[in-house]
């Protein structure tokens, strides 16, 4: 899969209809991926999330039409997506640093976000180690909670829950029933594939599980996919994770003849793993035809 031309093809379709009522799960479906794959996809290489582009495209809009034209600014919130008035102007606000109606007047200050355009520069040229491994199906012993696709917070950022999810699983004792029901010391922390139209996706923090009575509140996740891209995650805190993850999408998947598959990806925390190691991402692949 040409990961860049499909982000060009997606910015295509949010600006050709930035006015209709559409989410990134709508533009997720026009290129043929769930709405999980194509969010990380696109943050990852673009460092903005679908939904950030377009509430930023869009009070962007906002902005230059109430300094443009004689338009009354009660007519625009339904125009750019917003149920009323009030969540319009609030987020005008956030955008924009004024309300609509002080944008009205003359030398108002605004914030600019132009359309996205992805170019392809010369890149690459660095060592990224990675192996490729065939691993037979196995089966987790797994604490799952669900999550959105995008989970932002009051001012459109991206909220990462999963952190959250990993520390509170610590301190209430997850850590330590798993291992009651493990056949290793090591910690994955596992991600579902979803639907294409499914704006939720399910994360799993898991051991290999040892075959016994599963206990009240876990499941067995099984993981299927038998050949894996792995990649080292160095450092000292989890932005690594996200560093590796980038450098998976605009250097690794673009040059290399495997396409990642649309299933279970996971993190593994080996318990015997070097010190200078925080984890390792392993992503299912298939060689390109």
């Amino acid at each position: 899969m040409d990961y860049f031309q499909m982000i060009q093809q997606a910015i295509q379709y949010m600006e050709d209809h930035l006015l209709e009522e559409i989410s990134y799960a709508d533009v997720a479906e026009h290129v043929y991926l769930s709405a999980f794959h194509f969010q990380r996809i696109f943050s990852l290489i673009t460092d903005v999330t679908p939904g950030e582009y377009m509430r930023n495209r869009r009070l962007s809009m906002a902005g230059q039409e109430i300094t443009l034209s004689d338009v009354k600014v009660i007519d625009l919130p339904y125009k750019y997506g917003y149920d009323s008035p009030e969540s319009f102007s609030k987020a005008f606000r956030r955008f924009h640093g004024i309300t609509p109606s002080k944008a009205k007047k003359a030398d108002a200050p605004l914030n600019s976000f132009n359309r996205l355009v992805i170019r392809v520069s010369t890149e690459g040229g660095t060592i990224m180690q990675y192996r490729i491994v065939e691993k037979e199906a196995f089966q987790l012993i797994a604490k799952v909670e669900q999550f959105e696709t995008e989970a932002v917070d009051e001012n459109g950022k991206e909220v990462n829950k999963i952190a959250g999810f990993w520390e509170d699983s610590r301190e209430s004792g997850v850590f330590t029933e798993l291992m009651q029901h493990a056949e290793t010391d090591d910690f994955y922390g596992v991600c579902a594939p979803v639907s294409k139209d499914s704006l939720y996706f399910d994360y799993g923090i898991g051991m290999v599980y040892d075959g016994s009575e599963v206990p009240e509140g876990y499941q067995v996740w099984d993981v299927t996919p038998t050949m894996w891209a792995v990649f080292s995650c160095i450092g000292d805190t989890p932005d690594c994770i996200a560093d590796t993850w980038e450098c998976i999408f605009k250097e690794f998947l673009p040059g290399s003849d495997y396409d990642m598959l649309d299933d279970t990806d996971f993190e593994l925390y080996p318990a015997d793993g070097p010190d200078n190691l925080f984890c390792e991402i392993w992503i299912p692949v298939a060689k390109k035809n």
